[in-house]
C-alpha cells in the first residue's frame, strides 16, 4: 500500500494555505478566484496528474466536461486546463509516472498503482487562490523528496504584484546521491537534513522543509491562471 505524504508536507501546506483558505475578507467582502489551473507536461514520458483539494475546500477542479486531467502525454503534447471552483481554493498537484491503467468495465480508464507520485519521494506543487483581496500563494515542495521537476507560474495577475515562477526545473533524480535514490525512481523522501540542503542548493526557489521559503519572494494577487509545468526547461 502506498504511503501517505508526510506530516511535514501537510504542515507546510497548512502553513502556506491557512490565511488564504477563507472565501471572504475580514470585512466580509467576497474575494476573486483565479479562473484556471493549467497543467502542461514537457517531460519525455507521460504523467498522470493528481489534483487534491485540502480538507474543507471545494472539490478538485475539472475541465469543461467535468473530468479530471487524466493522462498527459509527453514532449509538450499533454495540456489540460481545469476550472477552479468559485471562492477560495487550495490544494496540491503531483505528477504520477509509470502508472498501471485498469478498466472499469464501461470503457473508462482507472489509474492503478504508479511507479512514482503515489508515495515519497514525490514533488508536490501547492496552490492557493481566491484568498482575501484575491490573494494567491503557491510553491513547489521537496519535503517528501523529488520525482518530477515542476514549476508554478501565474499569469494575468494584478499590476505591480510579484508573481514569479517558483519551483525546481532541475532533474534531481539524474544526479541523486546513491544512498538517496528511490527504489522506483526519484530522489530523497527521507527528510534528512543533508538531502534538504542538497535540494536547496540546486533549487533555491523550492521548499525543502516545513519552515523553508523560496529565495525569490512572492506577493501575488488575482492571477487569472495558475500554470504548473512538469519538466520545464532548466532556464525557465
Amino acid at each position: 500500500m502506498a504511503r501517505s505524504l508526510s506530516n511535514k508536507t501537510l504542515a507546510a501546506v497548512e502553513a502556506l494555505m491557512m490565511t488564504l483558505a477563507l472565501a471572504t475578507t475580514a470585512a466580509g467582502q467576497p474575494t476573486t478566484t483565479a479562473a484556471n489551473l493549467t497543467l502542461h507536461n514537457l517531460c519525455p514520458y507521460p504523467v498522470w496528474p493528481l489534483v487534491t483539494a485540502n480538507a474543507g475546500v471545494p472539490s478538485v477542479p475539472t475541465d469543461a466536461d467535468g473530468e479530471p486531467a487524466g493522462r498527459l502525454d509527453g514532449n509538450g503534447e499533454g495540456l489540460a486546463t481545469l476550472a477552479f471552483p468559485p471562492g477560495a481554493w487550495s490544494g496540491r498537484v503531483v505528477a504520477r509516472t509509470g502508472c498501471a491503467i485498469e478498466g472499469d468495465g464501461g470503457g473508462e480508464e482507472i489509474v492503478g498503482r504508479c511507479a512514482t507520485g503515489d508515495a515519497p519521494p514525490v514533488t508536490v506543487a501547492q496552490v492557493s487562490v481566491g484568498g482575501p483581496g484575491g490573494r494567491a500563494a503557491y510553491s513547489v515542495s521537496l519535503v517528501d523528496g523529488f520525482n518530477v521537476a515542476a514549476v508554478v507560474t501565474p499569469h494575468g495577475f494584478a499590476e505591480g504584484r510579484r508573481c514569479p515562477t517558483l519551483g525546481c526545473a532541475v532533474d534531481l533524480a539524474a544526479e541523486c546521491p546513491v544512498g538517496a535514490r528511490g527504489p522506483h525512481g526519484g530522489c530523497g523522501g527521507g527528510g534528512a537534513s543533508s538531502e534538504a540542503a542538497w535540494f536547496k542548493a540546486r533549487c533555491p526557489d523550492a521548499r525543502t522543509n516545513a519552515t523553508d521559503v523560496e529565495a525569490t519572494p512572492q506577493d501575488c494577487v488575482a492571477p487569472r491562471e495558475i500554470k504548473v509545468v512538469f519538466c520545464p526547461k532548466p532556464d525557465s
